[in-house]
């Protein structure tokens, strides 16, 4: 097995071109629209030229057939999850709305007992949002998405009841899921979200919505503390659970919060302990601090008790 080998994946109907060998038995194979498949090498066998002349145009028929055609919405339940490719590392999530009915969409990721939202908005027919991005080489890592649905009925006619979605993305079924996606004109990966059996409690979910939408007064009127600790056994109780990427993203989402709220309170500094580790922390909150006009300057501070471990900003 060779770069420049044309194999076929034993886990799906999957054929393309070795562009990768690594150690470990780990090779890429570049299948249709030039989207990269990690596979290991005893997932694959190479589709010899025997067989290749034995077929001949029986192949090239086959591939026709598998062309995704665009999705239609089935009796106006056409809500659809799309991971569409940016290129082979990246993909960007879109909710999908196919249908003639408009929804109150509620999209979060699940960690354990642990929820943060991604998206909570209204979603009208025809409209195909983007809310999320994600790392393909990350799936077996992805956690699950919950997403929640309830219908917006602006004439008084029969209830559409609320309805509710979870998915666990797995691997061995991802690459399955080839279309193409309407509105976007794009090849996507699709998950067609089907109504469920189970209610939702519209007045706790309300509730929920709403809690996560706090009002531009009180968040203005919020000064955090002039030292706020982002180590994440302080920000998450079950943190245990999360991997790296997790538990970066929830202290930046924390930091960026924080400094947000100093700066509308007129605070004039704040100090964000991050620690050492391995410097990623403390690398992107410096990045993301010097993109910023309002920040007079940033500097390590309290080495004599954190090192490196803390920055003070000085807002200007």
């Amino acid at each position: 097995m060779n770069i420049g080998d044309r194999v076929r994946l034993l886990h799906g109907k999957e054929e393309g071109i070795i562009r990768r060998i690594s150690s470990g038995g780990r090779i890429e194979v570049e299948i249709e629209d030039g989207f990269i498949i990690p596979a290991m090498k005893s997932e694959a066998v190479v589709i010899s030229e025997v067989e290749r002349a034995y077929f001949g145009d029986n192949e090239s028929t086959e591939i026709k057939a598998e062309t995704p055609a665009p999705i239609s919405a089935p009796k106006d339940q056409g809500l659809y999850l799309a991971f569409v490719p940016i290129n082979d590392q990246n993909l960007s999530l879109y909710l999908i709305n196919d249908s003639k009915q408009e929804y109150l969409a509620h999209a979060s990721e699940v960690f354990g007992p642990n929820h943060r939202t991604l998206l909570a908005e209204n979603i009208k027919p025809g409209i195909a949002k983007k809310f999320d991005d994600r790392m393909l080489k990350e799936m077996d890592q992805w956690p699950a998405f919950l997403l929640r649905f309830i219908p917006i009925q602006n004439r008084l006619e029969k209830a559409i009841p609320p309805f509710e979605r979870q998915l666990k993305i797995k691997p061995t079924q991802f690459f399955k899921h080839l279309s193409k996606a309407l509105f976007l004109n794009k090849s996507a990966y699709l998950f067609h979200l089907e109504q469920t059996t189970k209610e939702l409690d519209i007045q706790a979910l309300n509730y929920e919505l709403d809690s996560l939408r706090p009002k531009p007064e009180e968040q203005r009127r919020e000064r955090p503390n002039r030292s706020v600790d982002l180590h994440i056994e302080e920000l998450v109780e079950n943190h245990d659970s999360l991997n790296n990427s997790e538990k970066l993203r929830i202290q930046l989402e924390v930091f960026e919060r924080k400094l947000d709220q100093a700066i509308q309170t007129g605070m004039d500094e704040i100090t964000f302990i991050h620690g050492i580790g391995n410097g990623v922390l403390r690398k992107e909150i410096h990045k993301r601090l010097s993109q910023l006009g309002n920040i007079n300057y940033f500097q390590d501070t309290q080495k004599d008790k954190w090192g490196f471990g803390a920055t003070l900003v000085r807002i200007s």
